[in-house]
């Protein structure tokens, strides 16, 4: 990524910020006078990964059934972003019904779930010479996507989201992987187990860059020509397709960017659960933007890159049924055989949205941002 002078970066940063930050985003100013480090969310500095990326972990998408142990009652206290590692355990059944423990760190992590939830989200820390050998080794520092309070309804959108994990991985390897979990949360204080409930795990940030070649680029301020028109098509592209609006690349919110060394800066992003597809109860919109429904989709790519959307269009058609298998296979099923219905209906008016390029420019591309 080109240096900017600091005139020109105000300007574009401005810019860049109307067009996409979300209001969920409060911490990100437009005032960027120097490079800052990205944060993956408050209290978390991306970093390059210090083990081996592509874990094994990660080399399959069955879901896996662990027991977490940790003191819940202390994690549930931790609120603030600079909480402390707390000392868990895992503990799963391996390929010949080996029972295997493996020592970890938790700590709590995020801004709205950390907040807002019965249960917080964490981050997991796994050392190198307990976990060798183990399905978690070489993990670095893995976010945890757990249950927010125990409900069915909460326990859903934990699996809908990672399901849009799984369908961005159908278009490109620039993307998170995530493992399906059963977890049963047993708490160290008792012993006893206080619920059992559907989680995943996501691939580290700078892992996923490690396993591609490239590495995180750790400034904010990134405009349309920073970005690789492709791949920034195929990404609000996909924004679209779920209706997700909570991401600003500039802002470095709910999206990374990785730089190659060919000179490639590739949008990346993540934590879907805002999106309009999920329809959570507590998921919202930016109110300067011109909707106030999650349902209601809004393109927000960039007219920059207008050569690339057709390309992008047709790779969502040429993995469409792909996409919808999704959900009748083992994580798929996981999800309520009624929403799995609503949602195929949902992605089926955004492939009514691109059927001809007139739709396209009609519905999406006439509000792309300039």
């Amino acid at each position: 990524m080109r240096a900017l002078s600091p005139i020109l970066r105000s300007v574009i940063l401005c810019a860049a910020w109307a067009a996409v930050a979300p209001a969920q985003d409060t911490s990100k100013s437009p005032r960027t006078p120097k490079p800052k480090v990205a944060k993956a969310d408050s209290g978390d500095t991306v970093t390059k990964p210090k083990k081996a990326p592509n874990p094994r972990l990660f080399r399959s998408e069955a879901p896996l059934e662990i027991t977490l142990t940790l003191n819940v009652k202390q994690i549930k206290r931790d609120k603030n972003a600079d909480a402390p590692w707390r000392a868990a355990s895992l503990r799963y059944t391996d390929a010949d019904g080996k029972a295997v423990t493996v020592p970890v760190r938790v700590k709590t992590r995020g801004i709205w779930r950390l907040k807002h939830c019965d249960f917080p989200p964490l981050r997991l820390k796994v050392g190198d010479k307990v976990a060798d050998g183990t399905l978690f080794a070489n993990l670095d520092e893995p976010k945890l996507v757990s249950y927010c309070r125990n409900l069915d309804r909460y326990e859903q959108y934990v699996l809908q989201e990672a399901q849009l994990y799984r369908i961005y991985r159908q278009l490109t390897d620039l993307s998170h992987k995530v493992r399906v979990l059963r977890i049963s949360y047993a708490d160290s204080a008792t012993g006893k187990v206080e619920t059992t409930r559907w989680s995943f795990l996501i691939e580290d940030p700078a892992q996923v860059a490690a396993r591609l070649g490239g590495t995180i680029v750790a400034r904010k301020g990134a405009a349309a020509d920073d970005l690789d028109p492709a791949q920034s098509a195929l990404v609000f592209t996909y924004l679209y397709f779920i209706a997700n609006t909570d991401v600003s690349f500039s802002g470095l919110h709910n999206g990374e960017i990785i730089g190659f060394p060919d000179g490639r800066n590739v949008p990346v992003p993540y934590d879907f659960d805002f999106a309009g597809v999920i329809d959570a109860n507590y998921a919202g919109v930016d109110p300067s933007l011109p909707i106030r429904d999650v349902r209601t989709r809004l393109f927000r790519g960039y007219c920059a890159h207008a050569d690339a959307y057709p390309a992008a269009f047709d790779l969502f058609r040429a993995r469409r049924a792909a996409i919808e298998a999704l959900y009748t296979d083992t994580v798929g099923t996981l999800i309520a055989p009624a929403t799995v219905k609503r949602t195929l209906a949902y992605f089926g008016e955004f492939y009514d949205d691109v059927r001809t390029p007139e739709q396209a420019r009609r519905r999406l591309l006439s509000d792309c941002v300039k």
